[in-house]
């Protein structure tokens, strides 16, 4: 349960950002920044289930009966309209918006559904509803003692079900098989759960950067086995990246590995406050790009981690956010060549005051497993 002070915090570092951007309110479906706000976790589902928060402070609230006693409890001042299956949500709408009063609403556009964005306009007004995903995913950016303690500890569970799982491949194993065995190695470890569906692949597929692990590929002596995964713990994720290498390792795959290793060094060091996510970017992809093997960058630096798995900022180029304490989010260079061999190491990093922390320790030296 997070405390009543911490979600009043946040609430009132959301009413600032909408003051700033001429915004009466925020219209927020389920999801991380609805659980930021509210300490509430309900699924996203086929009910428009919507939360309002006005710039003047008042809450507001469109729910479904059904999960009204788990609302009421855990909200008591937001001022509720709830809706039964059998007569619609129309009326609940309308009754919102008649005592908000809120000319321009602003909705994530990356989470908000078409037909809750139709809803939205049919009684704020077709004009009155504002993409605000940058102004609402703001408030989450930094993060505070007690998100960073659930990233660590999903962390520390993700590596210490990578290192099981290394200890028992062997090669003729499938790429579901271990994917198995890591599953269950979270969870043994004190996951709560996945982060999202863990990749892991083997020889030539390795090169695909989203691949999907198959129970018919077996790893073979000499393959890359590239690990993509995390744990979840305390509705916080963990994102690492580490690449094997199946009894030996080939010299030109040693030669990328190597790249690889250096440009996430490269992006851990130089990982700082007042830098821009777009300088860290340059920093590291321009050690891949120094390297024999520029032709095979097919991604950028990173991205924001914490409730959701990609969240800002975006380590790219074009992103100047300017990095602030607190923020967390991903160093992950990759190169690739198709059909050959995949490579990509990737740790979390936390800004601190004056310099940065890798949250992830997991050995990024070339590691021989199996055989």
């Amino acid at each position: 349960m997070i405390d009543p002070t911490v979600l009043a915090a946040r609430r009132a570092r959301l009413t600032a950002a909408l003051g700033e951007n001429g915004l009466d309110a925020a219209a927020l479906v389920p999801g991380p920044s609805f659980y930021y706000l509210t300490g509430i976790n309900f699924h996203l589902m086929e009910r428009p289930t919507v939360l309002f928060v006005c710039a003047d402070g008042r809450l507001f609230a469109v729910i479904p009966s059904l999960e009204g006693a788990r609302w009421a409890a855990g909200m008591p001042d937001a001022e509720t309209e709830y809706w039964q299956d059998s007569s619609g949500f129309e009326a609940a709408f309308a009754a919102i918006s008649g005592r908000m009063e809120a000319g321009s609403i602003g909705v994530e556009g990356q989470r908000m559904r078409v037909f809750e964005g139709d809803a939205l306009r049919r009684h704020f007004g077709n004009g009155g509803v504002h993409d605000a995903q940058q102004a609402i995913a703001g408030i989450r950016l930094c993060k505070d003692t007690t998100e960073i303690e659930c990233l660590q500890k999903a962390i520390a569970i993700s590596e210490t079900a990578l290192a099981s799982t290394i200890a028992k491949v062997r090669d003729g194993m499938s790429e579901r098989e271990i994917l198995g065995m890591l599953q269950i190695a979270m969870l043994e470890s004190g996951a709560e759960g996945f982060a999202f569906d863990a990749i892991v692949l083997s020889g030539a597929m390795s090169a695909d950067p989203h691949g999907e692990p198959s129970g018919e590929r077996r790893l073979q002596k000499g393959d890359p086995l590239l690990f993509d995964f995390g744990a979840a713990y305390g509705g916080y994720n963990a994102d690492i990246t580490r690449t094997f290498f199946c009894d030996h390792v080939q010299d030109e795959h040693r030669a990328i590995y190597e790249t690889v290793r250096l440009a996430n060094a490269k992006g851990r060091e130089v990982s700082a406050p007042a830098l821009s996510a777009h300088d860290v970017d340059l920093a590291t992809t321009q050690v891949l790009r120094d390297s024999p093997f520029a032709d095979l960058i097919v991604h950028k630096t990173g991205h924001g981690l914490g409730l959701d798995v990609h969240e800002a900022p975006q380590i790219m180029e074009g992103d100047h956010q300017a990095l602030q304490p607190g923020m967390v989010f991903t160093v992950e260079p990759g190169l690739y060549r198709s059909g050959d061999v995949g490579v990509r190491i990737e740790d979390n990093v936390l800004i601190t005051e004056d310099a940065s922390v890798s949250l992830t320790s997991f050995d990024r030296d070339i590691t021989i497993i199996g055989g």
